[in-house]
């Protein structure tokens, strides 16, 4: 079970929600991380997500998440493949993070992606950080575990991820360049670890399978240019 805070991320005060999700799961004291991401120069208002997995790869909890994905609610809603109305409202978009969405399983039991009728409540979310995010949280897991960030950034074409790579999927056209995951497991040797792609989600949001390939991945490697979790 994690308990968390921000302490600077460029977040509204009013903007971050908190629910408290219980996990017995080999709970342990407390123990303070820090989470520092660095925006790298492609950076450009991307949907995020970090959680916290077994050695087996099971899920524990999620510790933080974009707000407008978690809600559903975008500040400015998608229309079609390429068009934004002015002004917020609700887009779906099951290609921005689906690896953690089929990761954690289905909200009350209906859908794998957050909408505004069934968000995603169990965790912090905060506004998309215009600059860097710092943020502070407790864990009470055992060592050792993973800890896991997923980020997709809205039509981040390249010349092998093409608006016409997938013309039945409105999901992709949305996406563009697939989410990434990063990963590092915790363990009790450091106290200072850094984040590395371990791979991309699906490219069409249609399953949690993770894919290992990443030669054809470009500007989204340039979203953050570094990831980092210090044990206090």
């Amino acid at each position: 079970m994690a308990i968390s805070t921000l302490s600077s991320c460029r977040v509204k005060k009013g903007e971050i929600q908190l629910s408290i999700q219980q996990d017995s799961t080999k709970l342990k004291e407390n123990e303070k991380i820090h989470i520092v991401l660095t925006k790298g120069k492609a950076h450009n208002y991307p949907s995020f997500v970090i959680w916290i997995e077994d050695m087996e790869g099971n899920y524990l909890e999620t510790l933080f998440i974009t707000e407008s994905y978690a809600s559903g609610i975008f500040s400015f809603a998608m229309h079609g493949d390429s068009i934004w109305q002015k002004g917020p409202g609700p887009s779906f978009q099951p290609a921005a993070l689906p690896y953690w969405s089929y990761k954690k399983g289905k909200i009350n039991k209906q859908g794998y992606v957050p909408t505004g009728d069934n968000p995603y409540l169990d965790a912090y979310s905060g506004a998309t950080p215009m600059g860097n995010l710092d943020f502070q949280t407790s864990v009470s897991y055992n060592k050792p575990y993973r800890i896991l960030l997923e980020v997709n950034q809205t039509w981040d074409w390249n010349k092998y991820w093409t608006n016409n790579k997938y013309p039945e999927s409105n999901a992709y056209k949305r996406s563009a360049q697939p989410s990434l995951v990063y990963a590092v497991t915790i363990n009790e040797e450091h106290k200072a670890f850094f984040l590395h792609p371990i791979g991309h989600g699906d490219p069409k949001g249609e399953s949690g399978k993770l894919f290992t390939d990443l030669r054809s991945f470009t500007t989204a490697l340039e979203i953050f240019s570094s990831i980092k979790i210090e044990i206090e």
